[in-house]
């Protein structure tokens, strides 16, 4: 004799499928509650590389010279009236510059800056930012790419 709860066909009756579906969306409802506790204790933290960083001594750059770190991309100028540090980024499309005899050059797009970093042709959009330079406490120089100052800020250490 057939069981009632089955149809015709023999296959999964209506209450065992309305079973088996309650049951497995219990226990996917469980694993998404498992992962949120799984996340919870993961850190979100996300590490970047400090944008301070020390780049010598002030004697290291003598009046007159110009450094170019490229691996930090910045130029470190030094005249009588201090030490300075511009952006070798260009504000057009991140290109590195490069210097010239009237300042400096972007390679790709032709962007034109003077010696000050200020724009004088070019597609740029602003001028190749300034940035901080203080002095440790061993009288390293440390350069913040991450706080600009106006153009034309420079610094004396002795």
């Amino acid at each position: 004799m057939k069981n009632e709860t089955q149809d015709k066909e023999g296959g999964v009756s209506r209450r065992d499928f309305l079973a088996l579906s309650a049951f497995a969306t219990a226990i996917l409802a469980g694993l998404g509650i498992m992962a949120g506790v799984f996340r919870f204790f993961k850190s979100d933290a996300k590490y970047e590389e400090s944008r301070s960083f020390k780049i010598g001594k002030p004697e290291n750059f003598p009046v007159g010279t110009a450094t170019k770190l490229a691996d930090k991309k910045i130029f470190v100028f030094s005249d009588d009236n201090g030490i300075f540090a511009i952006s070798c980024v260009c504000t057009h499309l991140g290109c590195l510059v490069y210097e010239t005899e009237t300042g400096f050059q972007c390679p790709c797009h032709g962007s034109k800056f003077n010696m000050a970093g200020k724009v004088v042709g070019g597609p740029a959009p602003r001028g190749l930012p300034w940035f901080e330079i203080t002095q440790d406490i061993d009288g390293s120089l440390v350069v913040d790419t991450a706080r600009e100052v106006p153009a034309g800020t420079k610094n004396r250490y002795s």
